[in-house]
């Protein structure tokens, strides 16, 4: 995500973002689930991390952890919980290939706008080793547009998404909706 208005509403809520995320006290449903495929002790890619609550999780469990987040203030904040460190990058610089057992993009990707989607799964399916699991977390609907705090969201159906992930080999294993 390189969209500045999203990037400065994370970096002026951080502070609320950690309130809110950082009390937690152990992986919600969709988290567990994604640790319960990847293999124990794989390698796995916490891409948008935020305040870092998966990335903590996953480290916990053993799981080798790469975290990272576009915004500044919010890597500092998952900085300061044990296991993680965070990097500050962006979705265009997956470059890996065959590098991680699974991927948590939980509710990043979609600040990235619509057109950009086919390319950010690329990444990830490059970057994934075969049998590798990837978690998706969007915001259903049609469209993009910005909230009342001036993020940037870009909304899917299920159809196109499903036919997102098919054209870069991503197969569907399970689908969830609903609020967490």
């Amino acid at each position: 995500m390189t969209d500045n208005e999203t990037l400065n509403a994370y970096a002026r809520h951080a502070d609320d973002y950690e309130a809110r995320f950082g009390r937690d006290t152990g992986p919600g449903q969709h988290l567990q689930a994604f640790m319960d495929a990847v293999q124990t002790g794989g390698r796995v890619l916490d891409l948008g991390c935020g305040t870092g609550s998966a990335a903590r999780h996953l480290a916990a469990a053993g799981f080798e952890l790469d975290a990272w987040d576009a915004s500044p203030e919010m890597a500092a904040i998952a900085g300061k919980l044990d296991g993680v460190s965070p990097e500050v990058r962006t979705f265009d610089s997956l470059d890996a290939s065959d590098h991680y057992d699974g991927i948590h993009a939980n509710f990043s990707l979609l600040h990235a706008p619509k057109a950009e989607m086919p390319d950010n799964l690329s990444r990830i399916a490059k970057a994934l080793k075969p049998g590798g699991h990837l978690h998706l977390g969007l915001k259903t609907g049609t469209g993009e547009k910005r909230d009342d705090l001036g993020r940037f969201y870009a909304y899917f159906t299920d159809a196109e998404l499903t036919g997102l992930l098919d054209d870069v080999g991503l197969q569907v294993l399970t689908r969830a909706t609903g609020e967490e």
